[in-house]
């Protein structure tokens, strides 16, 4: 199955240019801990709780005055939607990410994963091709 029917399609996203105070405040009423920074309805970074806190104080920003932009990730790995489970891990291993914006061909937000889905998904496949090998599979 491809990503693009696997992924969560309620992606919470704000706009280039949103002020951090802002952006908080919909983290905290949506109770989630990352937002993904849009612009043109393309991913262009990624406003973790965590970016947020150690870049607003280790930089010394007026979270009332900086927007989403000072502090998101800016080099965000995205993974196409047409992609399977074993292709997105072997894009995603080593690189020390957890969340992945799902994209379509031309880029656009599609819907995103976790590193924890895609291992979550990858251990129920197993799982199943494991329960199809002991009942169809010679007996020892």
């Amino acid at each position: 199955m491809s990503l693009g029917n696997l992924c969560r399609r309620e992606v919470v996203v704000v706009n280039q240019g949103t002020p951090i105070k802002e952006a908080v405040k919909f983290m905290e009423e949506k109770n989630i801990g990352s937002v993904i920074v849009v612009g043109g309805g393309k991913p262009v970074g990624i406003a973790t709780d965590r970016d947020i806190l150690l870049r607003v104080v280790n930089k010394g920003l007026d979270p009332e005055k900086s927007s989403v932009d000072d502090v998101m990730t800016k080099e965000i790995v995205t993974l196409k939607e047409g992609m399977g489970l074993f292709e997105a891990l072997e894009q995603v291993k080593g690189k020390g990410i957890r969340r992945f914006p799902i994209v379509d061909a031309r880029g656009n937000l599609k819907g995103i994963m976790t590193l924890d889905d895609i291992i979550y998904l990858l251990g129920k496949e197993m799982a199943d091709v494991a329960s199809i090998i002991e009942r169809e599979g010679p007996r020892l």
